[in-house]
């Protein structure tokens, strides 16, 4: 397996794919979860992401069921010490509920988390969804107190604007506060405007370990949707379809194809390369729901894409 790679200036140390949790209590139930996590862990890697509200827009569910499921099988298998979780906070529970990163908020969550993932302690603590109308000292100060009671070890954030961001990592420099030390964007070979324009030069300057989400594009990525009538196979393909087949989107999944043959792998492992050949990625965060997706991990981690696979990729994904 691959060497592990460091998450920014932090003791963390992760092999650079992490495992997606939003399936957990989605498309995979308690028994299917626990299979994909082993297969997952037996294949070498050690990283496992979700959040507090995962995955309460599943009818009958109220969120907090994929954090359940991950702390049941911590429990069974007794390997917490072996993995590197990631979970996030602030985030909505349903259409009605707000954003929220009061520190009161973030430390009644914090516990509930914990409870569901028999831990006690997360070793990433995110800010799921940024709420603009709490001032960003408040929640540094929240995870400050987090981190000295020894519940978290280090934080992150997502779903942030530039500023905000610029503007909670000054906030910790002047006032000695924990600082983020990973960005956990929206970022595959289709989604590239928003992150190469807004946020690479910051993630670079400040030395953000860089752990994109949908880095397959919800599936659409993976090679499986080559034709219109692929779509309606998939219980996801018709948002999928109405999102991403347009004719860039057809030009990708053709240049993908093309790279995937010549390398004799995946289309879902050369959209995985692609990232981890970005000079800041440092680990993308991917979904699977059977054992041969995360063949496509281990075919991604070994795949080094040459300049003209990267160079068609790239074109093909211009925006």
């Amino acid at each position: 397996m691959e060497k592990s790679v460091q998450l920014a200036h932090s003791d963390l140390h992760i092999v650079p794919i992490i495992f997606g949790g939003n399936v957990f209590g989605w498309t995979l139930d308690e028994q299917q979860s626990f299979k994909i996590m082993d297969s997952f862990v037996d294949m070498g890697f050690d990283a496992i992401d979700t959040a507090n509200n995962y995955s309460h827009w599943v009818p009958g569910n109220i969120g907090g069921e994929s954090e359940t499921i991950i702390g049941n099988w911590f429990k069974e298998r007794k390997n917490r010490d072996k993995i590197v979780l990631m979970t996030k906070v602030g985030g909505r529970f349903g259409y009605d509920s707000q954003k929220n990163t009061k520190a009161s908020y973030i430390k009644e969550q914090v516990e509930l988390s914990l409870k569901r993932l028999q831990t006690d302690y997360i070793d990433l603590y995110q800010t799921h969804y940024d709420d603009t109308t709490t001032p960003v000292e408040e929640t540094l100060r929240a995870y400050d107190d987090l981190i000295k009671e020894g519940k978290v070890r280090y934080i992150g954030a997502s779903n942030i604007s530039t500023d905000r961001l610029i503007e909670s990592l000054d906030t910790s420099s002047k006032l000695s506060l924990p600082a983020y030390i990973s960005l956990q964007p929206e970022y595959n070979l289709y989604d590239r405007e928003k992150y190469e324009r807004e946020y690479e030069a910051t993630a670079k300057e400040y030395g953000l370990a860089v752990i994109p989400y949908y880095s397959l594009a919800s599936g659409f990525l993976s090679g499986k949707y080559l034709t219109d009538d692929d779509f309606s196979k998939s219980a996801r393909g018709e948002g999928i379809e109405k999102r991403y087949w347009n004719e860039r989107g057809k030009r990708i999944v053709a240049a993908l194809n093309e790279v995937a043959s010549a390398y004799r792998t995946s289309a879902s492992s050369v959209a995985l390369a692609w990232l981890l050949a970005q000079p800041t990625i440092t680990a993308p965060i991917a979904s699977a729901t059977k054992d041969a997706h995360l063949q496509s991990f281990v075919a991604a981690l070994q795949l080094r894409l040459g300049d003209e696979a990267i160079e068609k990729l790239n074109d093909a994904s211009r925006y």
